[in-house]
């Protein structure tokens, strides 16, 4: 039967796919990948406080990954709102911030509760993203519909059904084949969008499994790894090799595009990596200079957890009290470090070098 964008894709094959996924070109953009993936690896062990990548970076995710679904903040209002915890924000923010929690309760329940990628944790992702109770689809009446309206897919009814083929493709991500991690990530994420379990928040929920997925494989150490960036940036040919695939069962565009993000995005994070150990070894070089009394290992760290920071950070942390603080931060503005911004009645300080490098 030819596929119907309106007809329920009840059909949607199990897997593994039929026929050879592992083909020449393929291949060759395999061992690309896994050689930009392994230096990210390694450019990440030399921050020795990783959770100042997790935090740092993966805001940044957090936003882009919303952005594909018309979730949109802008980067002032999103590190400010981190720095507030998520209050006297507008809903988008918060939703956005939602995102980066469901990431980080995903990386440490596999890494402390060592839990495996399931439909339980796909659900529970789902329910922090969305702040919900729900959880697989129960309802029909699903599509998926293009900018004019128009529906272009509409994905498995019946919650037997989705089940059915999440459990399908949790065997899948376990199974003792010798395909290539980077290759199964590829399918995975086609397999899991074409299910598309939950009401909403599917496309951040596949993410977010995508980068669990390589740290479960041990080939990143931290979630770093975020494509949200290359899929905006190439977004006609995410969706072409979807449908692709859908229509055609032709795997190689799709698996070629994906290693290709991977690569890319791979390569990119490194060099921003590279780029906060610059800034902060500047940094630590300009403050036991200028402001000997005032550097420690602790303060300089918080500095780079994000880019805006608060009096009260520095309380929290046991660093200061208010007044000792307070100091501290203007002085560190009064040697061109930071920046003070007034938003209301409080006043953050921006590291604006850092802000500047986590956004380009």
């Amino acid at each position: 039967m030819p596929f119907d964008p309106q007809t329920p894709y009840n059909d949607l094959p199990l897997l593994p796919p039929p026929g050879e996924l592992e083909t020449r070109a393929v291949l060759k953009k395999a061992i690309a990948a896994n050689k930009a993936l392994a230096e990210l690896k390694g450019a990440g062990e030399l921050i020795p406080d990783q959770s100042l990548l997790i935090q740092a970076i993966g805001l940044q995710e957090a936003k882009l990954s919303s952005e594909i679904e018309n979730i949109v903040t802008t980067n002032d209002e999103l590190y400010r709102a981190f720095a507030d915890q998520g209050q006297r924000t507008n809903p988008h923010t918060k939703e956005v911030l939602r995102y980066k929690d469901a990431l980080w309760h995903g990386f440490k329940m596999i890494k402390e509760e060592n839990r495996p990628l399931t439909t339980r944790l796909f659900e529970e992702l789902f329910q922090i993203i969305k702040e919900t109770t729900a959880g697989v689809r129960r309802m029909p009446g699903t599509k998926l519909a293009n900018p004019f309206g128009e529906v272009i897919y509409t994905p498995p009814e019946g919650e037997a059904i989705i089940r059915d083929k999440l459990a399908n493709l949790e065997r899948f991500i376990y199974d003792d084949s010798d395909l290539d991690p980077l290759i199964k990530l590829a399918v995975m994420h086609y397999q899991f969008e074409a299910i598309h379990p939950f009401t909403d928040g599917n496309g951040r929920t596949g993410r977010i499994i995508n980068i669990l997925y390589l740290v479960e494989v041990g080939l990143l150490d931290i979630p770093v790894l975020y494509l949200s960036r290359y899929i905006i940036d190439h977004k006609s040919a995410y969706y072409a090799g979807l449908k692709q695939i859908t229509i055609d069962h032709d795997w190689e565009p799709w698996i070629i595009y994906m290693l290709d993000a991977i690569a890319q995005t791979a390569r990119i994070t490194r060099e921003r990596i590279l780029g906060i150990r610059n800034l902060m070894r500047e940094g630590i070089e300009q403050v036991k200079q200028q402001l000997p009394k005032v550097y420690s290992k602790d303060l300089l760290e918080l500095l780079f957890r994000q880019p805006y920071c608060k009096i009260r950070f520095l309380e929290e942390v046991g660093i200061a009290q208010r007044k000792t603080a307070s100091q501290y931060l203007r002085e560190l503005e009064r040697i061109g470090m930071l920046t003070p911004v007034k938003a209301g009645r409080e006043v953050y300080y921006l590291n604006t070098a850092l802000l500047k490098l986590l956004v380009s």
